[in-house]
């Protein structure tokens, strides 16, 4: 009951802060208005977390099957959509909520995967699934290249904190203190990442076959 608690309890975290992201990204780059504001909010919160549950055939998905996930998730869309203007010239918060969501969502997409029955690598791969999808969709919807394509350190911290969450849940460890580790280097490599502006190394392509003149 206490780890079903505690991944409710982050699940609904990551949620709250996919929300405020998604609403932010959706004011300040998509310019929508307030309905605009809350189903990106909504779709960027919960996105990653539909995906994950039908991939493992947890029918209905959790969004659907518990209010909270949408209430919290629309919540947390109306309140960035109302602090928007006070905020408009600031950017570190979309990218640490942005962080934040994705080390949340890859603690608790790992865990409900071996939850359900699946091996370690498949719960790796689906903690990371669950990260990065909501911020994927978000970036589809205003016509931006996805970060998880467009930044090398976007789903490698996810993976890193979906691997540990496995470790700890397999060595019989995993409680609060280790999902707290497991987000928090993630966020840590996330937010290196986008401190020094590191990428996973890149393929090295000619002059010729980049297109230059």
């Amino acid at each position: 009951m206490a780890v079903v608690s505690l991944l409710l309890a982050l699940d609904l975290a990551g949620v709250f802060a996919f929300a405020l992201n998604g609403a932010f990204t959706a004011v300040r780059q998509a310019r929508l208005d307030i309905v605009g504001v809350l189903a990106l909010g909504v779709i960027t919160a919960i996105g990653g977390g539909i995906v994950r549950d039908v991939l493992i055939d947890a029918l209905p998905p959790a969004t659907f099957v518990d209010w909270r996930y949408l209430a919290v998730a629309a919540a947390g869309a109306l309140i960035a959509f109302f602090l928007t203007r006070p905020l408009e010239r600031l950017v570190v918060p979309m990218i640490v909520l942005d962080a934040a969501g994705l080390s949340l969502f890859c603690v608790t997409g790992a865990s409900k995967a071996l939850a359900f029955g699946l091996g370690a690598a498949q719960a790796v791969i689906l903690g990371a699934v669950t990260a990065v999808g909501g911020g994927t969709i978000r970036d589809v919807l205003i016509g931006r290249v996805p970060s998880v394509l467009s930044s090398g350190l976007y789903a490698v911290p996810a993976l890193l904190g979906a691997t540990v969450t496995v470790v700890a849940v397999r060595l019989h460890g995993y409680g609060i203190v280790a999902a707290l580790l497991a987000a928090g280097l993630c966020f840590g490599v996330r937010m290196i990442g986008v401190r020094f502006n590191l990428n996973a190394p890149a393929a090295r392509v000619g002059r010729h076959e980049a297109g230059a003149p």
